[in-house]
């Protein structure tokens, strides 16, 4: 019989959460040709860490306790939702503060423009903008949950 040590499944999908977080720092490199350290702390982008944690969660309790116990079916489904919301309110909430974004700096331009920065108009701008990278594409979620899956094999490989 196996002996779990600590909790295996929460360790596990920690450290899935952590090296998903930490691995978007040089994919974002290779695709933006710059080291952004601030993606090691931000929401969005590839892969999903949101996914890696909850797909690593599901598959390390379904390794540990089997794939027909209902911790297993909790984990996958309460997993689901996390990704589907991941990809579906969360982006569509990004792509909204992406257009209030553009929509007001146009705005600021047009007030600039037409009254040469003159105006009785009282506008209060934010002062900062609306955080757009809230969400996922779907691509960056199932990337995530493959590599949620391969951590949770490779943990259970070289832990016990």
């Amino acid at each position: 019989m196996r002996t779990i040590l600590l909790n295996h499944s929460l360790i596990t999908s920690l450290i899935a959460t952590v090296l998903a977080q930490f691995v978007k720092v040089p994919i974002h490199y290779i695709a933006k040709g710059d080291w952004d350290w601030r993606k090691l702390l931000a929401s969005g982008g590839m892969p999903s860490s949101h996914s890696a944690t909850v797909s690593c969660l599901a598959a390390s309790l379904g390794i540990t306790h089997g794939f027909e116990s209902p911790i297993f079916g909790i984990a996958a489904i309460l997993g689901l939702i996390v990704m589907y919301d991941a990809a579906g309110i969360r982006r569509h909430a990004g792509e909204t503060a992406m257009a209030l974004n553009r929509l007001e700096a146009e705005f600021d331009k047009h007030i600039e423009e037409e009254y040469k920065g003159k105006t009785r108009l009282d506008f209060t701008r934010r002062h900062k903008r609306l955080k757009e990278m809230l969400g996922h594409q779907p691509a960056e979620v199932v990337a995530g949950a493959v590599f949620g899956v391969v951590v949770a094999l490779v943990f259970q490989r070289f832990w016990y």
